[in-house]
């Protein structure tokens, strides 16, 4: 059994300042060249980087060891259960329809000049659960369909929906990146949560339905025919469907294989007919499960901040709003909610429904790992003293925290193209000038992280490239609108930020 020691009072090392900046410098630009030069995992790529700081910073091998795996047992702890109950909620909406029901209905009431404002607002809604590439397969099909149907340019309802997803991933817990930040620099989730959405909202009004109608005109982009969807109804009693055959493999989100044998990891398994029948006889997910699934966690954790603001504390109230608001219960919550009327009440048996919960875990395991080891990684850097340093540097030069914050995620997430590595560097660099704040000041910090974490997406991005395959654009045009696109977002909303902090 490993015991995980919580930060030392005293850095780890007595070198001086000089040192600490080449440790610094040495251990960052480790971790960005092993993943933009030398192509190594995140993972490995934050552990070998941690071993290079500790080392030119002169602390001793044992702890660095013992340095970095307190900070990867108490990021997991902190972060890994949110960050799997959310991707719970995910699969759940992804795999009942329930997402496909809140994206096809919103889309359907609205035409012409609003269907890029309403797809900016289904996908920021989407958004909340989801990672930004499930939604991106989610959002994209529909988006694509959508273009070819009613004329509008791709990028003109494109760029919207990729807006309102990023930005939701950026700022708003229960994402990996606001969750890192918030953890690391000890700020109020609920709190987080509520300036977070502020800042969201005209943010992704700029970056999307605004921005998007301007770059339709320079990027001419047409749906790959590829990639359009091609759905065909299920068979109902009494209606026109295909036959007592085998349904198409795109005709639901959940394809017969997972509905037949769930949670087997036998795709090619045969499909008997009984279990045909019963997806025949499943329902389509109301869309009030749907939205009330993406929303519960959210509003108890907005329910806890308002009762710190409003109710006394040791309150009957207060207690209750406490707890349930508490982030592992609020999704977990949001989780039960969907199991049983995403679930049950559609028509899927329990095991079905377990092996959407399972089938939601795997593809977060890498995402886990890199959190960990940036967890690991920061807290090298701070029982190193390397953030004292920086804080102390950045209270000489009179150089505010936010802007010290939102440059430093901008730096490594230029370098690395990683959000995530980006957000866990920054908060650990400035995680001392934390506790110099107050209240609301600590969450703006984070938000002004998540805002720089954001920068410019270019080619050592995965989401550069998913986004330039999924709209069948070319380099350049992804640059010009993708790249452009989230480098407007970091912008405004860091402005946002900024305005925030001289009201609060």
């Amino acid at each position: 059994m490993v015991t995980l020691l919580a930060a030392p009072a005293e850095p780890l090392t007595d070198a001086g300042d000089a040192q600490l900046i080449v440790a610094a410098l040495l251990g960052i630009a480790a971790v960005v060249l092993l993943i933009a030069w030398g192509k190594v995992h995140p993972f490995l790529s934050l552990i070998l980087g941690a071993a290079v700081l500790g080392v030119v910073a002169g602390v001793s091998a044992d702890k660095i060891v013992t340095s970095f795996s307190g900070g990867v047992g108490s990021t997991v702890g902190g972060v890994g259960l949110l960050i799997a109950l959310g991707a719970m909620i995910g699969g759940l909406l992804a795999e009942s329809g329930g997402a496909d029901s809140i994206v096809e209905r919103v889309v359907g009431r609205v035409s012409g000049p609003a269907l890029p404002w309403a797809m900016a607002g289904v996908a920021a809604l989407i958004g909340l659960p989801l990672f930004f590439e499930v939604g991106v397969v989610l959002l994209v099909p529909i988006v694509l369909l959508v273009s070819l149907r009613t004329d509008v340019p791709l990028m003109k309802i494109g760029i919207p929906a990729l807006a309102g997803l990023s930005v939701l991933h950026g700022l708003v817990p229960p994402h990996p990146g606001p969750l890192v930040a918030i953890d690391a620099l000890g700020a109020n989730l609920g709190q987080t949560l509520a300036l977070g959405l502020l800042v969201a909202i005209p943010t992704v009004i700029i970056a999307g339905p605004v921005f998007g109608n301007l770059i339709a005109r320079y990027v001419p982009a047409t749906a790959p025919e590829a990639l359009l969807p091609t759905r065909q109804p299920l068979a109902v009693p009494g209606g026109r469907g295909t036959g007592r055959g085998p349904l198409d493999a795109d005709g639901d989100l959940v394809t017969e294989d997972d509905l037949a044998n769930p949670g087997t990891g036998r795709p090619g398994a045969p499909i008997d007919e009984a279990a045909t029948e019963q997806v025949r006889a499943r329902r389509a997910p109301a869309l009030w499960a749907a939205v009330i699934t993406v929303l519960l966690p959210v509003v108890l954790m907005l329910l806890r901040a308002i009762g710190e603001l409003a109710l006394a504390e040791g309150t009957a109230g207060r207690k209750a709003l406490d707890i349930a608001g508490t982030p592992i219960i609020a999704l977990l919550a949001g989780v039960i909610f969907a199991m049983i009327f995403l679930g049950y009440r559609t028509g899927f048996s329990r095991s079905q429904v377990s092996g959407f919960l399972g089938g939601s875990l795997p593809p977060i395991a890498g995402i886990l790992l890199i959190v960990a080891a940036g967890g690991g990684f920061k807290q090298v850097l701070v029982d190193a003293g390397v953030g004292n340093l920086v804080a102390n540097a950045a209270e000489g030069a009179n150089l505010s925290p936010l802007l010290l914050g939102w440059l430093v995620a901008v730096g490594i997430r230029v370098a690395t193209g990683s959000a995530t590595v980006a957000t866990i560097t920054a908060a650990g660099i400035v995680a001392p000038l934390a506790g110099t704040l107050q209240g609301p000041e600590v969450a703006l910090l984070a938000l002004a992280i998540g805002c720089g974490s954001l920068f410019f997406s270019h080619v050592n991005d995965a989401g550069f490239w998913l986004v330039k395959e999924y709209f069948g654009l070319t380099v350049g045009q992804t640059i010009k609108s993708w790249s452009v696109m989230e480098t407007i977002i970091s912008i405004v909303g860091f402005l946002g930020v900024l305005a925030l902090d001289l009201v609060l």
